[in-house]
């Protein structure tokens, strides 16, 4: 009789893909760790985990909801909770090396680089801060009241609305809030960083100036292996792609893990301007994502002569 063990079966297959039902094909062969029969166990985990997801939201709103008018950092520690078992529940691992930046009397601006939605979860669990998210995400349902509840700034790509976003972002900066900030403008396949719009360091430039921290983040274990340029893009969110969709894909599929990888903090004082604060930062968070994604240890990097000894201590601290 032919061995059909899980190794056996990957390591006789060829390169491997990504089918359109979110299986790893190889060879025209399924890969480990599905097989013909376990179709069924995956729609299931899928749908256990919406579920659970659910269950999780729903009673949690209102309780954010009053936290949002009450005094106090507990509407942030609350957000940070609900996204972390959010993330558990999905069945994914937020591995994190180094710490979030301290900016003391300074708010922080968490930049990150965006290849799905999975980022909101992965990065609010770990740093409290505001998201700045696009305009589009208001009209929503049920994620537009989440992310009201989070206390999300909206940015739009009409040239008029510009200075008037910029001035509200930046009085989120002056009331002490922190935010974290996505500024390729949109997703990727997660095969690379795209430049950053310069434009949304305009909030750099006002009466509070920012502590800014690049974070890299990779999605660099599937089925409790290194993914691939084949497997990488399950998780990826771009293009045309609806949430519910992407979400039944994804979630059949075990082992995910993703490294948030949080550099040494930069003072944007020390920039001339925008344009280069905008280059120097995508410079560190497109290396540390490139390490990331070819699965070699990684370390906080910095700018040189730019980094804040006393923003936060950057010594890696593995979660």
């Amino acid at each position: 009789m032919r061995d059909t063990s899980p190794v056996q079966r990957r390591l006789a297959t060829g390169p491997l893909r990504l089918g359109r039902d979110g299986a790893i094909t190889g060879s025209g062969t399924e890969v480990w760790p599905f097989g013909a029969g376990d179709n069924i166990a995956r729609r299931v985990r899928a749908i256990r985990r919406g579920l659970l997801i659910l269950l999780w939201t729903l009673p949690l709103m209102p309780i954010q909801a009053i936290l949002l008018v009450l005094p106090g950092r507990a509407k942030i520690a609350f957000a940070k909770l609900y996204w972390a078992v959010f993330a558990r529940l999905l069945g994914l691992t937020v591995r994190v090396i180094g710490q979030p930046a301290i900016g003391g009397d300074r708010s922080v601006v968490f930049v990150s680089n965006h290849s799905s939605w999975l980022d909101v979860p992965v990065l609010g669990s770990q740093l409290g801060g505001c998201f700045v998210a696009k305009s589009e995400v208001s009209r929503w349902p049920l994620i537009s009241t989440i992310a009201w509840l989070g206390r999300t700034v909206y940015v739009s790509r009409k040239r008029g609305a510009t200075v008037k976003e910029r001035e509200s972002m930046r009085g989120r900066l002056a009331a002490g809030d922190n935010l974290i900030l996505f500024p390729e403008g949109t997703t990727s396949d997660g095969s690379r960083v795209m430049p950053f719009r310069s434009t949304f360091f305009a909030i750099t430039e006002g009466a509070h100036k920012p502590v800014i921290q690049p974070v890299s983040v990779v999605y660099d274990r599937l089925a409790g292996l290194p993914t691939g340029r084949a497997t990488r893009p399950l998780f990826a969110w771009y293009g045309d792609m609806d949430i519910a969709s992407h979400y039944w894909r994804l979630a059949q599929h075990r082992g995910l893990r993703v490294t948030v990888l949080l550099h040494a903090p930069l003072d944007a004082t020390r920039f001339p301007d925008r344009k280069a604060l905008s280059r120097a930062v995508w410079g560190t968070v497109a290396d540390g994502a490139a390490t990331l994604r070819q699965n070699r240890p990684a370390q906080p990097l910095s700018v040189a002569g730019q980094d804040m000894p006393g923003a936060g201590n950057t010594t890696p601290a593995y979660g």
